[in-house]
């Protein structure tokens, strides 16, 4: 699409590289040509944009086979406009002089005019061929048959349309009827399916079989080779038994050596122990024998000097109260039982102790 602008009551027009523009004004050629940009007045521009690109263009329509059994063919067609002039005038490509749109659906037209005389073609080829060469050989025939049909309408070149390529991408039937064509091909691929599977497995079988004889001849020999282990584990440790015998038995003879020697020399180091003690009970008895003699001799002299000494002590004693008064030894007695007796809180004197005392009293003292 142009894009046009406005500027002071002119308008100013800029095309795209793909498309002609042709510019009349008051009736006369202006501008015609390919990606132009020009000035023009809307009140007297005639404007006409024809795509020069190439197009492509989608079709799907029903045909019937000559069994008259239903198809879909998928086709595309690509196209150019050859000649925009010729094109301009044969159909309405004009364009609003403000926004630049078609004023009509000239690309609509040419469509219809492509995908009619295309499927008029096509019907042609597919109602003369059966289902199942149509959908074996159909796109191919379909294709050259359109290419030709579309190179040969007269329309074309008079529209100013070339046809650059057709395509015819399926050709299909019915889905009903596709399923039921299906089934003849999926049996045989089943068949075979089978077949394949009945082999492997036989194959399988046959690869069991022998995996299984070699597993048997694996166990023979590995229970061959456990006997010959056993065996040669017997032999080891009776080998080793006999080892451990004769180093037990060296064992046991360096033990009693040894224990003999250690009994030899506990017995040496007791009887030295015993000798020293004796020794030195000896001399411990000698030294106490020696003690008790001098403290029995101390003890005696320090028993007769207190003998002597409580002797003379007694003697002097006895010489004192022998040469003292009878009355005063009375007192003295009387003094030394009081500091004896024990503490007396109250003391009761009957008359008659009291009388007799001082009746003594009274008679000393008349004395």
């Amino acid at each position: 699409m142009a894009d046009i602008t406005r500027r002071l009551g002119w308008r100013h027009l800029r095309s795209a590289p793909t498309a002609h523009i042709r510019h009349h004004r008051s009736g006369r050629p202006a501008h015609d040509g390919t990606g132009l940009s020009f000035w023009f007045r809307a009140l007297t521009a005639a404007l006409s944009e024809v795509p020069v690109d190439d197009r492509e263009l989608a079709m799907t329509f029903h045909a019937r086979t000559s069994d008259f059994q239903d198809v879909t063919v998928q086709a595309t067609v690509t196209y150019r406009i050859g000649d925009p002039a010729l094109a301009a005038a044969r159909l309405d490509f004009s364009i609003d002089p403000d926004t630049g749109v078609w004023r009509g659906a000239p690309l609509e037209q040419l469509g219809t005019l492509l995908t009619e005389t295309a499927q008029q073609h096509a019907l042609d080829v597919l109602a003369r061929t059966p289902l199942a060469s149509a959908l074996a050989d159909g796109v191919a025939a379909v294709r050259e048959r359109v290419a030709a049909g579309l190179g040969a309408e007269p329309r074309l070149p008079a529209t100013g349309i070339e046809v650059v390529a057709v395509r015819v991408m399926a050709l299909r039937p019915e889905p009903e009827v596709e399923r039921a064509l299906r089934t003849p091909a999926r049996e045989q691929i089943q068949q075979e399916a089978d077949r394949a599977t009945y082999e492997r497995r036989a194959v399988a079988v046959e690869r069991e079989r022998t995996i299984a004889e070699n597993e048997l001849a694996s166990q023979i020999e590995l229970a061959r080779r456990e006997e010959q282990l056993v065996e040669q584990r017997g032999t080891n440790t009776r080998r080793e038994a006999e080892e451990h015998a004769a180093a037990d038995a060296v064992r046991a003879e360096a033990e009693a050596a040894r224990s003999v020697r250690l009994a030899e020399a506990e017995a040496t180091r007791n009887v030295r122990l015993a000798e020293a003690e004796a020794k030195r009970t000896e001399r411990l008895a000698e030294a106490e024998a020696a003690r008790s003699v001098r403290l029995a001799r101390a003890e005696a002299e320090g028993a007769r000097e207190v003998g002597e000494a409580r002797a003379q002590a007694q003697a002097a004693w006895l010489q004192v109260h022998g040469e003292v008064d009878v009355a005063v030894l009375n007192a003295l007695t009387g003094t030394r039982l009081a500091e004896n007796l024990p503490n007396i809180d109250s003391l009761t004197i009957s008359p008659d102790v009291l009388t007799g005392l001082l009746a003594k009293l009274g008679s000393k003292e008349r004395a």
